[in-house]
């Protein structure tokens, strides 16, 4: 049996766990809002017109924080037709997904729903078609408390008090060609400074976020970042990433390795950021905010152009996860934890039916894909500090990678509890890997408290509507080629082919 190992050092702090990593993201896009998060006929409706299992699943999940209304949606939408009476609210064109926007749901109602799932919410602000003043305007509805025009608007239309939104998202992948008003780094990177300076003569505590790169196969990927920085460095806080990741032409073995490349994007950014940071001779850091990731099968949407028929909330790019789906997510979730230190916020894009860990059926139920395990048992488990590890593993040859190793894994410690939870993936395609762990500086008296692990002999089983549970986790002991043998501080771990597991030890 091929083996690797690994030894936990609690002194080996990489920073504490920031609860912004178990973010989500709502976009105004198919049918993440109209027949996802919102319903009005549905049964299951609150009074509101929210879903209340969409609500339980998304609690369920873990989510802490929301990105909020877009995506290639904001870089055309006026925010303002959003608000208000529903009846006097205009339908627009959305040109980013092809369809008709009804304007039922609006910064207003996304707050209450955000409530209801006690989550943050991460605004964006159209830097498309709009600019300053319009980001300025709904700062103002938003977060100005009372006695100006739109904070009076706000309160008249049943919001007293202001929402508080820290975290602002200056535009959305204004690098990409197919923005609604992309543009040069350049002309993005003065816009992005303008409007933050802007923002914070409004409210200075803001955190504010840069577009980055729209993935690192951008042709721009890195001189953008270091071009907007130059403007903005000074009054940003994060600058953005996205990353979506596939399996290509049957490369199971490439794709499994996908957070090989989200390891890339986050160091190569970081670097950029560090050496525009030198040159301007500045103290500060930025940080990372990954605030769109996941599984998306890009080419399959780019091989079935959008309706040619304006729709309100058409289906599009609803994705089918399955058991590799879910493995590659549990690997990203590692990546992001292990680089806690600079990526203290990220976004899973999107949270119901659009490339989704939630599924709905328009008065019907709503159920968990593959993907929705992984993310919930680390934002419930991952707490503490995250450690780094120097894991020795065998390494396998990818076509799109290089070499990458057969296990990856991050650890979190609870020094307050003592607890330590260890995240593993095996990416060997056809067999079962023994992962030894050293858990003796750790001190004695651990214990196996549970352990969870997402596998199955199909690798491209997936749960449905008929059948919501055909994949989920199950106790590690419980799957075949998998085990745990604890010997005092030395735990053997039998991790399944193609399988995530998450271990919680305890004393």
């Amino acid at each position: 049996m091929l083996r690797a190992r690994v030894a936990l050092n609690p002194a080996a702090v990489v920073a504490p766990v920031s609860r912004r990593t178990f973010g989500s993201f709502v976009e105004h896009m198919g049918r993440c809002v109209y027949t996802g998060i919102y319903e009005p006929d549905h049964p299951l409706a609150d009074e509101d017109g929210f879903r209340t299992d969409v609500l339980a699943l998304a609690r369920e999940l873990g989510v802490t924080m929301v990105r909020y209304p877009g995506g290639n949606f904001v870089s055309g939408y006026r925010w303002e037709d959003g608000v208000g009476p529903r009846g006097q609210r205009p339908r627009r064109r959305d040109l980013a997904w092809r369809s008709i926007e009804t304007n039922e749901v609006g910064i207003d109602e996304f707050a209450k729903w955000a409530e209801k799932a006690d989550v943050e919410i991460m605004y964006a602000v159209n830097l498309g078609t709009r600019g300053v003043q319009e980001a300025l305007d709904v700062h103002e509805y938003i977060n100005h408390p009372e006695g100006t025009a739109l904070s009076e608007q706000r309160r008249a239309n049943g919001a007293e008090k202001p929402y508080g939104i820290k975290v602002w998202c200056l535009g959305n992948e204004l690098d990409g060609p197919w923005q609604t008003g992309h543009k040069t780094p350049e002309e993005y990177g003065l816009l992005a400074a303008s409007t933050a300076r802007a923002l914070r003569s409004a409210e200075p505590d803001l955190e504010l976020v840069a577009c980055g790169s729209s993935s690192s196969s951008m042709p721009t990927f890195g001189t953008w970042e270091s071009t907007v920085l130059e403007h903005a460095y000074d009054v940003v806080d994060y600058v953005s990433c996205h990353a979506y990741y596939e399996e290509h032409d049957g490369d199971l073995g490439s794709f499994l390795a996908s957070a090989v490349d989200m390891d890339f994007f986050v160091n190569s950014i970081v670097a950029t950021a560090d050496a525009v940071g030198a040159r301007l001779k500045s103290t500060k850091k930025i940080n990372l905010s990954f605030d769109e990731w996941n599984v998306w099968y890009l080419s399959r949407f780019q091989n079935a152009p959008l309706p040619e028929e304006w729709k309100v909330a058409p289906r599009v790019i609803e994705d089918r996860y399955n058991v590799a789906d879910a493995v590659v997510v549990g690997n990203l979730l590692i990546s992001l934890l292990r680089h806690s230190d600079r990526v203290t916020a990220a976004c899973q894009a999107q949270l119901v039916n659009v490339i989704a860990p939630i599924m709905t059926e328009p008065g019907g139920p709503a159920w968990r894909q593959t993907i929705f395990h992984p993310f919930a048992k680390t934002a419930a488990l991952a707490k503490g500090d995250v450690l780094r590890l120097h894991i020795d593993a065998p390494t396998y040859e990818t076509a799109k990678y290089g070499p990458a190793p057969l296990v990856d894994a991050v650890a979190t410690h609870d020094a307050a509890t003592g607890d330590v939870t260890l995240f593993a993936v095996n990416r060997d395609v056809a067999n079962p890997v023994e992962f030894g762990v050293d858990l003796s500086a750790l001190g004695a008296g651990l214990t196996v408290a549970e352990s969870w692990t997402l596998t199955d002999d199909d690798v491209y089983a997936s749960n449905s509507k008929d059948a919501p549970e055909r994949v989920t986790l199950r106790p590690l002991t419980d799957v075949p080629g998998g085990a745990i043998t604890v010997d005092g501080g030395a735990v053997t771990l039998s991790l399944p082919r193609v399988s995530w597991t998450a271990i919680r030890f305890t004393r």
